[in-house]
């Protein structure tokens, strides 16, 4: 896509979709860089959320009424949507649980315990998120296998050269992060897995931070599992989904036990669903799913008024959307990584040149909480802390780092603010 497209849509236009963008915060406009924990909502989100409650509210799946028979219609159109959005083969490689982390926790307990044994190894990159740390950790302890960290350099980026020196028949499993939630860093996922395939490890990616700022591609990675975290990527809170090869998941047992994962249920034993309801047990979050939906259907449409309109597909407007978000946010950040260096005392973390969305960074002798507490009399909202991966934070040889995380709808006049904020720390406490 040219850049005269690119340029095509405002973010101003944006930004009228999500209505808590106006809100007051301390006396000034919210300038919301928080992003990284969760996105904010567009409003056809949020009313897709309403109108289901008011017009379709019914369990899906079990009933043969009108409610219910609507709600299944919506639910199952959302996981058609996601597979459009991941470029699964199949729908029902597309699996609903209840964030990320659940989905990470799914792979390791249902996956992991069948197939991880003693002395194996599973690899975890230094800069990965606690939930692909300890869940496997977790399994190691259970079953005597080893958890080794992929190193990594002082900008942030796996030591390839070394990861693939650690890859070794004994390698079960390697747990990698797309984009890192702290340092932004885009790692290079389709070339480390085709090293762990060819020792015979399986690789999930944490694609948490990903699906926000880039067009994902499962297939073309060839990721045996990939998980997301829905509320980062405009959908709302308590929905999550795990991708999986369908070779793996039919070898899978369940996860969990309840209604619409059996087949039949007697004391002589039980079979089970087919995939995807396998590991769907129990009454999902129907509404989440829903809004989830929304939240696709929103990114294609931002992609519809930059490409062919209604004759173009919902994957090519996908494809439009993410080219934007990316030369949007790509530019952000380029911005922002300068104007925060030129500010005397601050370090920045994680300064690959491959990256997304995140600016992160520490100030002198200034605490990162003292950071965001300023920042916030400022109307701006950051994260501070070891943002869920400590053993980052001991690489990096800090306790903390203050976090601005990037969105679609954050402008460079946000930047500024967040610049001029900072500033005033500095001039606070030095």
């Amino acid at each position: 896509m040219n850049t005269a497209t690119l340029t095509k849509l405002d973010v101003t236009q944006v930004r009228a979709d999500f209505p808590i963008l106006e809100t007051v915060v301390n006396g000034r406009p919210l300038v919301y860089l928080d992003n990284g924990a969760t996105s904010q909502k567009p409003l056809s989100v949020i009313r897709s959320q309403d109108d289901y409650y008011r017009s379709s509210n019914a369990n899906v799946h079990r009933g043969v009424h009108h409610l219910s028979q609507i709600a299944t219609r919506q639910f199952d159109l959302a996981r058609e949507k996601v597979r459009v959005l991941l470029n699964a083969r199949h729908a029902h490689e597309v699996i609903f649980t209840a964030g990320c982390t659940a989905s990470i926790n799914l792979v390791v307990q249902a996956w992991g315990r069948l197939n991880v044994k003693a002395g194996d190894e599973i690899l975890v990159s230094t800069m990965e998120h606690h939930s692909n740390i300890v869940s496997w950790q977790l399994l190691a302890e259970q079953v005597g296998a080893t958890v080794r960290p992929i190193p990594i350099t002082d900008e942030g980026e796996i030591e390839l050269d070394t990861y693939r020196s650690m890859l070794s028949e004994r390698t079960k499993v390697v747990g990698i992060v797309h984009v890192s939630n702290s340092l932004g860093t885009v790692n290079p996922v389709k070339q480390m897995i085709e090293w762990a395939h060819a020792v015979g490890a399986v690789v999930l990616v944490d694609g948490a931070q990903a699906a926000p700022h880039m067009r994902i591609d499962v297939q073309a990675v060839d990721a045996d599992f990939y998980t997301l975290s829905c509320h980062k990527m405009f959908a709302p809170t308590g929905i999550g989904v795990l991708y999986g090869k369908e070779s793996l998941l039919d070898e899978m047992p369940p996860y969990q036990g309840g209604g619409d994962m059996i087949n039949t249920v007697s004391f002589n034993g039980t079979t089970y669903a087919k995939l995807p309801f396998k590991f769907e047990a129990g009454t999902p979050n129907i509404a989440g799913v829903i809004g989830l939906g929304a939240a696709v259907d929103y990114l294609a449409s931002i992609g519809q008024q930059l490409s062919k309109g209604d004759t173009a597909t919902m994957a090519e407007n996908l494809d439009a959307a993410f080219a934007w978000i990316e030369h949007h946010e790509a530019g952000l950040t380029k911005y922002g990584m300068k104007a925060l260096a030129d500010i005397p005392g601050v370090r920045l973390t994680g300064t690959s040149p491959h990256k997304a969305g995140i600016l992160a960074f520490t100030l002198d002798v200034v605490h990162p909480h003292d950071i965001g507490t300023v920042l916030d009399s400022q109307g701006i909202a950051i994260r501070a802390g070891h943002h869920c991966c400590m053993p980052l934070m001991t690489r990096l040889g800090v306790p903390a780092t203050a976090r601005a995380s990037l969105a679609l709808y954050n402008t460079r006049e946000e930047i500024d603010r967040l610049v001029s904020a900072v500033e005033i720390v500095r001039e606070m406490f030095t």
